[in-house]
């Protein structure tokens, strides 16, 4: 009978699957660490309004009543670009997906800067990110919201603008039941309410994408 591993043999073990395992999972989807979304009855006027939410189509350009203000945008953009380049470094898809989550975000009522924090949290801006509990994309949307208020195609959730606005859209809903509570509102965005961990690091992530901010 082979002996059992010591806690150090464990560790190497686990360290070499590693290792034999990331070349063979190179070209699979990036696996995040999500929480799962719990799939809840809506009624059905909430139901509507979300499915309404996701199906305006509307592209995410930005439009500006003042010089002013669409100076402040560029600035934001600008900024918010170059903090990036860690995460996404083709400029041309950097900017598409900032300009996306400037729109999706505005639209749905929250801070830019909240939804790059949750971003980072969630998938740390990769597109094709999968959790164990098989939520996806940018935003980690578990697949039966595209049941629930979609069209039922779960892939789309890997199409950028279609992730991002789920995202907003699915983050407006918890912050309006929780009547404004973010803190609680993020907690049943990861499936954690009322748990300190996740809220947490999503307003840590947050601080990382204040204009003028670091």
């Amino acid at each position: 009978m082979t002996p059992p591993l010591s806690r150090a043999g464990r560790a190497r073990r686990r360290c070499l699957g590693a290792a034999l395992l990331g070349p063979a999972t190179a070209g699979l989807p990036h696996v995040a660490h999500a929480g799962r979304q719990a799939e809840e009855p809506l009624a059905d006027s909430v139901r509507s309004v979300l499915s309404a939410a996701i199906a305006n189509h509307a592209p995410p350009k930005p439009t500006f009543l003042t010089i002013e203000e669409r100076l402040v945008y560029l600035r934001w953009l600008g900024e918010m670009s170059d903090r990036l380049k860690r995460y996404i470094g083709d400029h041309v898809t950097r900017v598409e997906f900032l300009q996306t989550l400037w729109y999706e975000a505005r639209r749905a009522g929250l801070d830019p800067s909240l939804m790059l924090g949750l971003v980072q949290v969630e998938s740390a801006f990769r597109k094709y990110a999968i959790s164990i509990v098989g939520a996806r994309g940018y935003t980690q949307v578990m697949p039966f919201w595209t049941r629930v208020i979609g069209d039922g195609d779960p892939g789309r959730l890997f199409h950028m603008q279609t992730n991002l606005r789920f995202g907003c859209v699915i983050m407006r809903h918890y912050l309006d039941r929780e009547r404004g509570d973010l803190y609680l509102a993020l907690g049943r965005y990861n499936g954690s309410r009322g748990r300190p961990e996740y809220p947490n690091a999503v307003f840590r992530a947050q601080r990382n994408w204040e204009a003028g901010g670091a």
